[in-house]
């Protein structure tokens, strides 16, 4: 609906010659009360700092491709960080556990055996050997298990060197790649 301003102007129009064009809610009966009151509200909606002005579908649909995009390139790595986690805590418990057992061939000339495994580095071995210097509180407090909670295998005569600590990995079977892989203190720099 078309509404032709007076030359002195009215309460919601400027007084400019040219054609204003607005929606038929806002004219109301003329020229008056409808268009000053739908013009305050809005600068009162304005300082408030409120509109009542929803999503439209396409600025929806924007942001659900936009969240899609950064699900697609951030999920795979951080999907791959708790195997690189698991793996680097297990580096780091073979290198203790690694720690231990040389000190305790320090104190008592030669590593446990294998029948006396990882647990005579916490706990006083009985079966012979019998250390004759074995620390009082032990070489470690507590033998952990690997990530993946298995215990962590031990062989002496090692293959790879004296002795042979190693996790079997994710899949718990000799052998393997990736997360699957044996981590070993011969894999140790």
């Amino acid at each position: 609906m078309r509404h032709k301003p007076s030359p002195t102007g009215c309460g919601g129009c400027a007084p400019s010659g040219d054609w204003l064009i607005f929606p038929a809610e806002d004219i109301g009966d003329g020229c008056g009360s409808t268009m000053t009151n739908t013009a305050s509200k809005t600068r009162r909606a304005a300082k408030a700092g409120r509109t009542d002005r929803g999503l439209t579908l396409i600025e929806l649909m924007v942001v659900v491709v936009i969240l899609s995009i950064l699900a697609v390139v951030i999920v795979p790595r951080v999907i791959d960080r708790p195997d690189q986690a698991r793996v680097a805590r297990a580096r780091a418990d073979i290198a203790a556990l690694t720690g231990a057992l040389n000190l305790y061939r320090l104190d008592n000339a030669t590593y446990p055996t294998t029948e006396q495994g990882l647990a005579a580095l916490a706990s006083r071995p009985t079966s012979q050997p019998v250390p004759d210097n074995w620390a009082e509180n032990g070489y470690i407090d507590r033998i952990p298990d690997d990530p993946w909670g298995r215990p962590y295998e031990y062989l002496e005569p090692g293959v790879h060197g004296p002795f042979d600590v190693f996790s079997l990995g994710a899949d718990g079977r000799p052998g393997g790649t990736g997360v699957d892989a044996d981590i070993g203190n011969w894999q140790l720099e």
